[in-house]
């Protein structure tokens, strides 16, 4: 990934801990273009970085790292067995 508008060497020394959750939320956002997430990275960023990327890349992450489904595409008990 490349990004244009940032000086990454710069920010990097500057504020390595930023620039971490930065480059996570930028990996996730826009591509990893061949690279891969760490997931005790991504898991201890979660808080951070959960605020700052699409809703649906949200929600898989959720998914693929917890198993968690969001609320919002749970099934409700009551209207699953209406047809």
């Amino acid at each position: 990934m490349i990004n244009w508008s940032t000086d990454e060497k710069k920010f990097k020394k500057s504020n390595p801990k930023e620039y971490k959750l930065w480059r996570i939320t930028q990996l996730i956002n826009y591509g990893l273009d061949g690279e891969k997430l760490v997931l005790s990275e991504v898991k201890k960023s979660w808080d951070y970085i959960k605020n700052k990327i699409d809703e649906p890349s949200k929600n898989y992450l959720q998914y693929l790292i917890w198993g968690n489904q969001p609320s919002s595409t749970k099934i409700s008990k009551s209207f699953s067995n209406l047809s």
